[in-house]
Order: structure tokens, then sequence, then C-alpha cells
């Protein structure tokens, strides 16, 4: 059974009610770590021996410092069982396959959520109406329409939403200079960026094997078209776009969000798309990847994300972001593989997660310094720099909006949706930012959403989509 994951998202978006928020009491531990033995804490998808992409029990962890984990969630119950078995918790922790079952038991008042990135926002969807503040890792959406619902669903349920997007609170928040380094004026107008995230690999087609035991395989696909199990398709899932979007959707997630935030355009999108590329070696030359995700078509089991690409991204005033898989300018003397470059007509500067370097870098001045730290401040919205979960957990408290807020994570996923949907289309693309179309491409807004299976999706009243 299969149905439109766009109607899905159009009639259960209509099925919600604000919830109130819970009020809670915090105190102080003696390392100063604050907390409230009351607030209930449930993790989804936390990975572990079987997995690659653990994120999920990182900030499973993180989260746990500022309430009370009493539920842990996975579709592999080795997973589970690593993780209780950690013994960092006030209490053995309740152990879940389904996440719809956990939540309704358990009814905790905070979600985390860390399983591959298709099932995001069908879980959060859930989780929200639950009741639930949620902090999700990145890229919170599969699709542009995704990102359009949970930003519609997060402003009627009023819960605070992190994105795991932690460029934004962490790195020495050299992210966050840079940001307000282009904010203020330091190189110049006019400012453009360069920026390289690099390229998945393109290997297959791979054999598929049997499921191993302990693994609900058919659950971890979930709304995805059925597939038979291999453990690339496992642990290398951000390669496969019918369950991520390769290197776009991944470091893109967080160079293009910093990218667009620097240049002012968070509430924004681009308006025209153009670019070269090249997806795995199991992708033919003209693949119609419409029909693909329709169930129409197929394609052998191997990668088959964007492996090399070099894409223009054109905002409504003028700017300019360029998306390399590696990036060399074309004297060859400016050559990174991972990293932002903005360049202004006084200057410019490069920033990654090892370093914030160029000349206007070096000639700050000890005043220069004073007013960014304020700059930083006023786009840290006057939170306290308590690391990316400390922010999510802050905002708990007054129920104000995280740094990495959805509205802003959206625009920019929808940034890096509108690479791949490009290079999956073979041409220029215009969009509408305010209606949040293609213009004059059908293919292109067939591709801004994909259908769903019915399996393991909530049972939301009104929808088409019942569990």
């Amino acid at each position: 059974m299969t149905t439109s994951r766009r109607r899905f998202l159009k009639n259960s978006a209509a099925a919600v009610t604000a919830c109130a928020s819970i009020p809670y009491i915090w105190t102080s531990d003696a390392a100063g770590n604050t907390y409230d033995d009351d607030l209930r804490i449930a993790s989804i998808g936390v990975g572990g021996s079987r997995g690659r992409h653990n994120r999920g029990g990182t900030i499973a962890r993180q989260a746990a410092k500022f309430g009370k984990m009493v539920a842990v969630c996975d579709v592999d119950s080795i997973h589970t069982a690593e993780f209780n078995a950690e013994k960092k918790f006030a209490g053995k922790l309740t152990e879940y396959i389904d996440y719809r079952e956990m939540i309704d038991k358990e009814k905790p008042d905070v979600v985390t959520i860390g399983t591959n990135d298709h099932w995001h926002v069908p879980i959060a969807d859930y989780a929200l109406r639950a009741g639930c503040d949620v902090y999700c890792e990145k890229p919170l959406s599969l699709t542009i329409d995704e990102g359009k619902h949970i930003c519609k669903l997060v402003k009627e349920t009023g819960k605070v939403f992190q994105v795991g997007t932690q460029q934004r609170s962490e790195m020495g928040r050299r992210f966050l200079k840079a940001v307000a380094m282009v904010q203020g004026g330091y190189i110049g107008d006019n400012v453009n960026v360069n920026l390289a995230i690099g390229g998945s690999p393109g290997d297959g087609p791979f054999n598929d094997t049997d499921t191993p035991e302990k693994l609900d395989w058919d659950f971890w696909v979930g709304p995805a078209q059925a597939a038979k199990y291999s453990l690339e398709r496992r642990k290398f899932f951000r390669w496969y776009m019918e369950y991520s979007g390769g290197k776009m959707t991944d470091w893109g997630a967080h160079h293009i969000d910093i990218a667009q935030w620097a240049l002012g355009m968070g509430s924004t999108a681009p308006v025209h798309c153009d670019g070269t590329g090249k997806f795995g070696n199991v992708v033919p030359a003209g693949f119609n990847w419409v029909d693909f995700f329709n169930g129409k078509a197929s394609l052998e089991n191997g990668y088959n994300a964007a492996t090399q690409f070099n894409i223009d991204l054109k905002f409504a005033n003028g700017s300019v972001i360029n998306v390399n898989h590696h990036y060399k300018s074309e004297d060859g003397k400016t050559n990174f593989g991972n990293g932002i470059l903005f360049s202004g007509d006084k200057g410019r500067f490069f920033v990654n997660r090892k370093k914030l370097t160029g000349k206007p870098v070096e000639s700050l001045t000890e005043q220069d310094n004073k007013d960014l730290d304020e700059a930083m401040a006023k786009l840290y919205k006057g939170k306290p720099f308590s690391g990316h979960m400390g922010n999510f957990f802050d905002c708990i408290k007054d129920r104000s909006e995280p740094v990495s807020d959805v509205n802003s994570h959206h625009r920019s996923m929808t940034s890096c949706h509108m690479c791949n949907i490009q290079l999956m289309v073979g041409k220029a693309l215009k969009f509408d930012p305010e209606k949040e179309v293609f213009i004059d491409n059908q293919m292109a807004n067939d591709l801004c959403s994909r259908p769903s299976r019915e399996t393991y999706l909530g049972k939301v009243e009104g929808s088409a989509v019942k569990s």
C-alpha cells in the first residue's frame, strides 16, 4: 500500500491542536548543570555497534544531563540494549522498537530524534502532536514539502524545536563569528560564497543479504519503498537518495545553512539554481527520478547520490552561493575540500570547523572583537553560549525560539534539495520563494515530495495515512 507523502502532510496538518506549555522546575547540581528531574526525556534512534552514524546516541546522552531519561527506542534491539547497558541514567530505561508505542505509553516531555534521515519528519510530526518539545538531528527534511509541513506544525503546536546544526553554537563559535563579520560589513558589500562539502562515493552494485537478527528491517525502511537488506544500504544510507540526499544534505545542511545566515537569506530561498554534476555509477544518464520514487523505475543496489557537482544558487538580491564537491579557483591558488569562502568587495576570509582565517580576520582590532562579541550574542538571540543542546533546554525554560530554529533550517534545506533536484532534472531551475514552488518545471515540482508507504506512519484523525 502506498499513499502520497504530500497528501499525508497536507491532511495531518489539519488535525493539529495547540498544546499548552508545561511549567518545569529547574535546579542546578554541584557542577552548575541545570536539570529537572520531572522533565521526562525519551530518545529515538540511538545507534550502536551495528551502525555507523551514531549521532543519535550522542544527542541522547547530552539531553540526559538536563532531565530524566525514561525510554529509548530503536528498530535494532541490540542498540537499545547497548544504550541501556551504559548505566548513565537514573534507572533502567524502558526499551521500544516502535516510536509510537513509546510516545503513547511514556508520554515524554522531550524527544530526541537521531534516526536515519527519511524518518525525521514522520517521527517529529508524531512527537509534536503528542505535546513533546523536539530536538531532531539534521537534515530535518527529505523533501521541500516535508520542510513546509513541519514549519507549519511547529507554529501550530507552539512546541520548542531545535535542529542539530551545531555549527551555529559550537566549533569554537568560529561560524558564528563568521556570520557576524559578514553581517557587520567587515568584507564590504556584494558578498558571494564558494563552499565545498565533499562528494558522495559512487560505489555499487552491492549484494543483498539476510537481515541480521534483532533488527526490524522493514521498520527501518519505513515510509520509503520496500528494499532488501544490505550492509551498505543500512550503514551508508546517506549515499542513497531514498533515505537521504548525499553530501548535499549532509555537509550541505551545515555549510549552506551558515552561508545563508551570513548573507541574511535565512528567511527566504534562492530564485535560480543551475549547475552540473554526476551521480553514483548505478544511475544511468537521463534517469527518471520521478518514476523511481513512484516505483515505476528501479536502480541496482548501489550508492546513487551525487558524487560531483558545481552548482550556483542565486538569490533575489543578487548574492550567489556556489556549492562544490571540491572548490578550486580559476588561478589554482585557492583549493579546499571542506569549508566556506566568503568574498566581498573589501576582502575575503575562510572558515571551517578547524579554522577562521584570512586578512579581514587577522586585521581585527580589540574593539572589533568586542563589537563582534556583541553581534554574536544578538545572533544567539540573547541566550548564554551553553552549547547546542544547552540552548535547546534554555529555550524550553522560557518557551523561546532556539538558535537553530525550524524555519531558517527549512530555508537552508530548500537550497540543499534544490541542488539535488537541479541535478535530477538536468536543467536550470527558477524558484518562487514565496509560493515555494518551481516555475514552469513540473518534474522539479514533482520532486518536492515523495510517495510514502503507509506502514509505520502515525495514525492521525482525518488523515489518509493510518498505522
